[in-house]
């Protein structure tokens, strides 16, 4: 039975004395916390989660619980804020802590040994790289495509064929071949540049003229020239970092040829052809064409082919000339196995696979 008296003295006590919605159960609740200070049992809104160092529950200093400041909810665990003074939450482990116990497992481990990992194929623990992860290095492909070369036994190393995957190479010392022809196993590049006339032939050039180092300023390795071209004649030129590969290409005693058309004013006799074959008298010596014919006629209008493996400077111009017939223009279409094909004026392509290896086997590479 609800008495006015136990009403009264609730409200006076805590804050489940408020007249915020009474009924008679929760009244009789409140007349036997009468005296306590606040009811045994208060509604959520009202609980308080700070725990004082004895873990009694005393009402926060600062006017707000724990959970207001971050506490998880239902406030912290018993004991967890004991020794802050504050009812804050404790981290579980200090700095401290942490270093002297990764200091412990350096210690622990420091005198093991190194744990090998094992061995997937006979030669694992060899120096190397594998075979197929190199050829797909090299562009043949993805690593799946590579291994494939290898089934179909179209991958030699050394001199022989390799049935076996997962072979260790030194991309140093061995020699790889795919279908016969040698693989680039190294970081090298080659590129064919179709030089436009009024291009300087160097990497760089003082007088500030268009060079071919204009054309491959954006890559990362150095690349150079392979041969030269005179400033007014256009075609195929040869950039890589290759250094073996371009001097042999540029070496007489590899005999690479190179193809030329040039556009002279006939008539011309018909033993023009026979005259370069036999050779020119130069003012350096004999110079002597490997090919000649005529590739069209219009009226006096000559459009000829030479080809030559030497590499002396302006060569077809002075040998045309010296023979009655100067070079109006000069267009290299062939450095060995390297075409100029449709590749328009100024336009640079990295060469493919098969032309590398192409252009190494041409030097016994």
């Amino acid at each position: 039975m609800r008495s006015s008296g136990s009403g009264k003295s609730g409200g006076t006590g805590g804050r489940g004395g408020n007249n915020r919605g009474a009924g008679n159960n929760r009244d009789q609740k409140q007349g036997q916390g009468q005296g306590q200070g606040r009811p045994s049992k208060p509604r959520p809104e009202e609980r308080r989660y700070d725990v004082g160092p004895t873990g009694s529950h005393e009402g926060p200093k600062s006017g707000r619980g724990a959970s207001a400041r971050g506490g998880a909810k239902g406030g912290p665990k018993q004991g967890q804020g004991q020794g802050s003074g504050r009812g804050r939450w404790a981290p579980a482990t200090s700095r401290e802590y942490d270093a002297r116990a990764e200091e412990r497992n350096r210690e622990r481990y420091a005198s093991k040994k190194d744990v090998k990992p094992p061995k997937t194929f006979p030669g694992a623990e060899q120096e190397g790289e594998r075979l197929q992860k190199i050829l797909a290095r090299a562009g043949y492909g993805s690593r799946r495509a590579c291994e494939e070369l290898i089934e179909q036994a179209r991958v030699e190393v050394n001199g022989e064929i390799v049935l076996e995957q997962g072979m260790r190479v030194d991309p140093e010392n061995d020699e790889v071949k795919v279908d016969g022809l040698t693989v680039a196993t190294q970081s090298y590049q080659f590129f064919s540049l179709n030089k436009p006339a009024g291009v300087v032939s160097t990497m760089e050039d003082n007088e500030g003229r268009q060079c071919l180092g204009d054309y491959v300023t954006n890559r990362e390795t150095r690349l150079f020239h392979v041969g030269r071209l005179d400033t007014e004649t256009e075609g195929v030129i040869l950039l890589t970092n290759h250094g073996e590969l371009a001097h042999r290409l540029t070496h007489p005693k590899y005999g690479v040829k190179k193809v030329y058309l040039a556009h002279i004013v006939g008539p011309i006799p018909r033993d023009l052809g026979k005259q370069l074959k036999d050779g020119i008298q130069l003012e350096d010596g004999y110079a002597r064409a490997d090919h000649f014919r005529v590739v069209q006629q219009t009226g006096k209008n000559y459009l000829v082919e030479v080809t030559l493996h030497e590499g002396r400077k302006h060569i077809v111009r002075r040998m045309l000339a010296e023979a009655g017939f100067p070079v109006d223009k000069l267009v290299r279409v062939a450095f060995g196995p390297i075409t100029l094909g449709d590749q328009k004026s100024g336009w640079l392509r990295r060469l493919s696979n098969t032309e590398v290896g192409m252009l190494m086997q041409e030097v016994d590479l």
